[in-house]
């Protein structure tokens, strides 16, 4: 039986002004007024007239944003406060796609810049991604596209004020405003202006993303986003993201990139970026499935007026055992075992250095010393559980060994094998 108040402290604490934001919403909806409707056409119109765009918009910018919007109004069962947010946010992705758009035309030769050897970090969510992403970043031989670059990625990042810009100061201050909002929110989900971003921030421009499952629950955007949209045409637009982010002079020898989202669109990355080289990080289910349940859940609950985690938990171990399932058919076809290095959670959170030793060493990488030693300083300054811990059982979330000893019984066999 699930431990009711271990599920209730997953919730994200609401302020008297959360609460009200919430509640002047539905009180305006009962007397049939919504200001706070998601609509496709007014986000559009406002992002073209912003941006100065006419004429159809680019990639599945329109197609995604209409079934993302779809999927929030009929099964996501937005907050005031979430349809508000997440407005905003679609407004600002759109605007941004545009700008991009008309920066990459009237500059050619942008997109004739190679990306050489990009460095993609994947695996299941909560195998250490985050911080082996984060440790790898503090190599000068990598950049990694920071939070405010994909929120605000309009003018392009520029040398001499990639450090201080408006751009930065409006995330910093967005930030500022909703930890005041929601005060416990960092601790739940860290978020810093100045940190690397996953790719699904990226592929947010094209709307063919995971980044808003994560807020809401979306099974028709789910059942679209896996089978039917189309991932190559992200992928390339992924590349021209990369080539537009250096195009303004802040570059270095190899992008550094990860999402776990990127197991089921492998052949695709391939295809886009052929050389590329691929950390995958491997942890047990039963640790996997309650701990992004848990985060996942927490973020729902600040977004959307109900937030189940039972169902949250069932829905994401059907979700990641199925883009495991695809991640290794695509894996037992593609032939490039040599560009790929797989990494055990409990191996790396014994000895993150040792294993970041063995991934040099298998992809022919040079380990200075004072690389060393930034690597060790960050984890000096960054320890184990900095933010607080969290435990959940699957247990806590109606979950048995046995169901997902059954669903994850491929990814059981295969790292059991590695």
């Amino acid at each position: 039986m699930a431990n009711k108040s271990i599920l209730s402290d997953l919730q994200i604490k609401h302020t008297r002004i959360l609460n009200g934001i919430n509640g002047v919403g539905k009180l305006l909806k009962s007397v049939g007024m919504d200001p706070f409707k998601l609509d496709a056409d007014k986000i559009l119109a406002k992002a073209a007239r912003q941006a100065g765009h006419s004429g159809p918009f680019p990639g599945q910018v329109e197609e995604g944003l209409r079934r993302t919007i779809e999927s929030i109004t009929k099964e996501g069962n937005p907050s005031p406060f979430g349809a508000l947010a997440i407005k905003k946010l679609f407004e600002n992705t759109v605007y941004g796609r545009l700008k991009i758009e008309q920066v990459l035309a009237a500059n050619p030769e942008i997109e004739k810049k190679e990306i050489k050897q990009p460095v993609f970090i994947v695996g299941m969510p909560r195998t250490g991604t985050t911080i082996l992403h984060a440790i790898l970043n503090e190599d000068p031989r990598f950049r990694s596209p920071l939070a405010w670059e994909c929120l605000r990625p309009y003018p392009v990042p520029r040398p001499e004020t990639y450090y201080h810009n408006e751009q930065i100061k409006e995330i910093e201050k967005n930030f500022e405003q909703l930890f005041k909002l929601v005060p416990d929110f960092n601790k739940k989900h860290y978020m810093a202006a100045d940190t690397p971003q996953e790719c699904i921030g990226i592929n947010a421009f094209d709307f063919n993303s995971f980044q808003t499952p994560v807020l809401f629950s979306m099974p028709s955007y789910i059942e679209w986003f896996n089978n039917k949209a189309d991932k190559l045409k992200t992928m390339r637009f992924h590349k021209r993201f990369l080539q537009y982010l250096q195009s303004g002079g802040v570059k270095a020898d190899h992008w550094l990139l990860k999402t776990p989202v990127h197991m089921i669109r492998l052949p695709e990355l391939f295809e886009v970026y052929p050389d590329a080289k691929i950390i995958i990080t491997h942890r047990h289910p039963f640790k996997i499935v309650p701990s992004i349940a848990s985060l996942i859940s927490s973020i729902r609950s600040l977004y959307s007026n109900h937030e189940d985690p039972k169902k949250t938990a069932f829905e994401q171990a059907e979700i990641w055992s199925d883009y495991f399932n695809r991640f290794l058919d695509s894996l037992n076809t593609l032939n490039k075992n040599d560009q790929i290095t797989h990494v055990k959670f409990d191996d790396f959170v014994t000895d993150q250095i040792e294993i970041i030793k063995n991934i040099y060493r298998q992809f022919g990488w040079d380990l200075p010393n004072k690389t060393l030693v930034r690597f060790k300083t960050f984890l000096d300054e960054n320890p184990k559980d900095k933010n607080g811990v969290h435990i959940y059982n699957l247990e806590d979330f109606g979950l048995t060994k046995e169901y997902i000893e059954e669903k994850f019984s491929n990814y059981i066999d295969f790292i059991n094998k590695i």
